[in-house]
């Protein structure tokens, strides 16, 4: 998340700075007084109106959000209840609303709540008690974040039709290849996922052909199948460390994609160097089973102009060392700067 020790009209101007979880909040009294519209539990300077800052104050519940506010911030609580009514007066006009960092199951979000905020651009929805994804009808939403749950539940058809959809971030939960096939399908501007900790056996269908970056660290992926990757002609950077991943689950070529710029199949299962495309910069191999240096597999031949751009290549905890290195190797991996056995 953005650091919002800064005014609120700055954090706007650039929404890359800081971290998603880093919440860090100016003192109140350096705010000056607080507006008299604001619900009495929270604090909405006067020089921000719109925004109603209700972290980190022990509340058990949301308070009634008033006319008027565009940026609600409600994380660092004991919040175990959305009760009906709070967001009646925000409706349309609510941007950002935030809620990591508290108690709440779906139970006890109440219809009528999140489900009628129809001009949200963000959700942060972080470390809580969700079991299925709580997704507002908001065609403006550009930024999901629900990580740190129970999820193992995404409604079909619940992002259809979000445009702006830029990121998802949904790792550290129970989710499977199942749950969300298909969910990401159509979305046109979506540019990253992150799916890391969940329980993936195969890449999810239906990934935009926008997507720039998946990753999917840490789940029981086995295979990629031959076409996964033919419908994503920008991804760049693709990481599936932490996986089952064997030789006879990577089908030949598979993985010689031009767009790839970063490729971790780091512990896994593989005892040879996959097909790559000349173009890969970074490639994270360390603790597999890879027994041969397959040099063939980065470059199909050398030449004044056919090289690998490899400038990283990650080798250690395999059963190879430096002197496994082909004598040939030093045109292919003309780039390399960076090539690690053990």
């Amino acid at each position: 998340m953005f650091p919002l020790r800064v005014p609120i009209f700055a954090v706007l101007v650039s929404l890359t700075v800081g971290q998603y979880d880093d919440y860090d909040y100016q003192p109140a009294s350096q705010y000056g007084p607080s507006s008299a519209n604001c619900a009495q539990e929270c604090e909405c300077p006067i020089n921000f109106p719109t925004a109603m800052y209700c972290d980190s104050r022990n509340l058990k519940f949301v308070p009634i959000v008033p006319s008027g506010i565009k940026y609600l911030y409600l994380q660092n609580n004991l919040i175990e209840e959305i009760k009906a009514g709070v967001f009646d007066n925000v409706t349309a006009e609510l941007r950002w609303l935030v809620l990591d960092h508290n108690q709440i199951t779906n139970e006890k979000v109440a219809k009528g709540t999140i489900d009628k905020l129809t001009g949200l651009h963000k959700i942060l929805f972080s470390f809580n008690k969700l079991t299925e994804a709580v997704i507002p009808p908001s065609k403006s939403l550009d930024e999901l974040k629900m990580m740190n749950n129970q999820l193992s539940k995404f409604p079909a058809g619940s992002l259809a039709g979000m445009q702006n959809l830029t990121s998802v971030h949904l790792q550290n939960n129970e989710l499977t290849s199942k749950a969300l096939n298909g969910v990401f399908k159509g979305l046109n501007k979506l540019v990253a996922i992150d799916l890391t900790n969940n329980k993936l056996k195969k890449l999810p269908s239906g990934m935009p052909s926008s997507l720039e970056t998946f990753y999917g660290d840490h789940n029981d992926i086995s295979s990629i199948a031959a076409g996964d990757l033919k419908e994503l002609p920008k991804l760049a950077y693709l990481r599936l460390a932490y996986n089952q991943m064997a030789d006879a689950g990577i089908p030949a070529g598979v993985l010689n994609v031009t767009s790839l710029i970063e490729l971790d199949l780091s512990y896994n299962k593989l005892q040879s160097i996959p097909e790559i495309n000349e173009q890969l910069e970074h490639l994270y191999l360390q603790v597999n089973q890879i027994n041969k240096f397959n040099l063939e597999n980065i470059c199909k031949f050398s030449g004044p102009l056919n090289y690998s751009r490899l400038k990283t290549l990650r080798l250690d905890g395999n059963n190879l060392t430096h002197a496994d290195l082909p004598h040939d190797s030093s045109n292919c991996l003309r780039q390399a700067s960076d090539i690690i056995f053990d």
